[in-house]
């Protein structure tokens, strides 16, 4: 028999989170890689293996306890790759994109899921949350977790949709803040290089979104592969939070482009504005002008050139038309 490691030696190695196994939907062991496929193996066992970013020898290791294919593998090293599910064998990979804020940005990362008889192997890259909790809860309901590899995989896939949402929060409370201010002012360069970053990361937190709706449905349906049909309504569960949150991102995207519309809109109308006014004082300028140009030509036999109240006439019908001109201005909303 198998002797059963400490849970030190499991996750001293780099890359290894956890690696346990479970019996009856208890814990009972944690197990060293070297050793899991021989715990896969015993009827009425599940082992369920975490990794982070693993290196090449140690998916290898992970490959030789399972008998995972080779694609597949090489799948999980690379990461960068599309939400799917796809079949090799008796074993399901998925994989799933999680999200994270990151310095004020959505980041993106991914999980791989492999899922076979006995065994369940989650694989992260890049921004995610730890699966910690995931393991609590599953462990504090053995009778959930005794469904096996189906509970696990919608348990972590739940936890991937489900941090989804203060993402979404976040950035929706942002983007409102935003929507108050574009039409009570003018945004800033900085804040509009705001709205182009934010509607960019949401477009990409939708390409992670989307495939995974068609993943759970697959899931739900067990278009490839045999669910418990207990476990169905769980992923259909899945599916609406998906759809749910592809609403929201819809919506919140809406927002910026109004946002960033109604800015522009705005500069253009303060543009206008000020070019009438410019226009106004220019055709109000143009009447002295004119009338200055006029009398500057030296000419002597010019009408009323020597009249002794010549000067103050002029005057007063500049003063006069400007008036004129200033007063129909105003009154047309242009000064």
């Amino acid at each position: 028999m198998l002797a059963s490691s400490p849970a030190a030696t499991a996750t001293q190695k780099p890359g290894i989170v956890m690696s346990a196994a479970y019996a009856d939907g208890r814990r009972v062991a944690d197990v060293d890689i070297e050793e899991a496929g021989e715990w896969a193996r015993r009827p009425g066992h599940l082992v369920w293996i975490g990794l982070y970013e693993p290196s090449a020898e140690l998916l290898r290791q992970v490959q030789a306890q399972f008998g995972l294919h080779p694609l597949a593998i090489e799948d999980a090293q690379t990461a960068h790759q599309r939400p799917k599910l796809e079949r090799y064998g008796d074993c399901l990979f998925v994989v799933a994109r999680t999200a994270q804020l990151v310095s004020g940005r959505i980041a993106l990362g991914e999980t791989h899921l492999f899922v076979g008889r006995g065994f369940v192997v989650t694989v992260r890259h890049g921004a995610s949350a730890s699966y910690a909790h995931v393991r609590e809860k599953t462990e504090a309901c053995p009778g959930l977790l005794a469904h096996g590899e189906d509970y696990i995989l919608y348990a972590v896939l739940d936890f991937i949709v489900d941090n989804y949402a203060p993402v979404m929060e976040t950035v929706l409370a942002e983007v409102e803040a935003i929507e108050d201010s574009v039409l009570k002012r003018e945004l800033r360069p900085d804040e509009i290089e705001r709205l182009y970053l934010l509607r960019r990361d949401l477009l990409r937190l939708r390409t992670a979104v989307v495939p995974l709706v068609e993943v759970c449905r697959k899931l739900e349906h067990g278009d490839m592969v045999a669910i418990d049909e207990e476990m169905q309504p769980l992923f259909r569960d899945v599916s609406d939070h998906l759809r749910s949150a592809q609403d929201e991102i819809d919506a919140v995207r809406e927002v910026l482009a109004f946002a960033f519309e109604a800015s522009l809109m705005l500069g253009q109308a303060q543009q206008t504005n000020i070019t009438r006014r410019l226009a106004a004082w220019a055709a109000i300028l143009a009447v002295p002008t004119a009338i200055a140009g006029i009398y500057g030509m030296n000419f002597e036999f010019m009408p009323e050139l020597k009249w002794r109240y010549g000067y103050f006439m002029v005057l007063g019908g500049i003063f006069a038309a400007c008036a004129v001109l200033y007063w129909r201005f105003r009154k047309s909303g242009w000064l």
